[in-house]
């Protein structure tokens, strides 16, 4: 037969595999050198240039290590952080910071959930509103201020990458965070994370309750 004469040796079959996985590749992976699949949710919008470079310190600071920003499709993680986190919120993050564990709170809703107030006092001594906290003080934050000399170069590098910063917010970007101090502009950072979602949440419902209310009329 002839898949014998195929079986029973050896190249014609290593070749005959590895046709048939090349093409499996090309249309699995192909299209996706073009088009990810991965639409951004209503209104994503990419951090300002404080919260750009906040976000740089809290990768420098290490708070990846200690803080998830993953919001998992579990009863008991929603209902303590807010909705679970989608793909298309994170359409503009580079490097991802989901992280894997969590010495800390997950922070992927964190933003507008304290005053800038609670977290500067959060930097500074942790303990002060959190007792049974053992996250470390980062009083350095609040010495060390910002010049902004490599913040436009940065949003110029994202936006080859896709991200859709305009070109007066890179003329600006320089501008906005000169004698910044670095607590700002981390507290600046995490008062960002989780708004686009809940926005989008909150446009979900609100177009899902008229259409909700007609079918209950009926």
């Amino acid at each position: 037969m002839s898949h014998e004469k195929i079986e029973t040796r050896v190249g014609v079959l290593i070749g005959l595999i590895l046709f048939a996985v090349s093409i499996g590749g090309v249309v699995e992976i192909f299209p996706l050198l073009f088009d990810s699949g991965t639409k951004p949710i209503a209104n994503l919008r990419p951090y300002d240039a404080l919260s750009l470079e906040g976000r740089d310190i809290y990768i420098r600071e290490g708070c990846v290590g200690c803080h998830t920003q993953m919001v998992r499709t579990l009863r008991s993680e929603s209902q303590r952080y807010g909705h679970y986190s989608v793909a298309g919120e994170d359409l503009y993050e580079r490097p991802f910071l989901w992280g894997s564990k969590r010495t800390g709170p997950d922070l992927a809703r964190v933003g507008g959930r304290y005053s800038d107030d609670w977290h500067r006092a959060h930097l500074a001594d942790p303990r002060s509103v959190v007792p049974v906290s053992n996250m470390p003080a980062y009083p350095w934050l609040f010495e060390n201020t910002l010049t902004g000399e490599d913040t436009a170069t940065k949003m110029e590098t994202l936006r080859t990458l896709g991200v859709p910063y305009s070109d007066a917010e890179i003329a600006g970007a320089q501008a906005a965070v000169a004698g910044r101090t670095e607590a700002e502009a981390l507290i600046a950072y995490l008062q960002t994370l989780g708004l686009d979602m809940r926005n989008y949440s909150a446009e979900a419902e609100a177009e899902a309750a008229p259409a909700a209310s007609s079918a209950g009329g009926q």
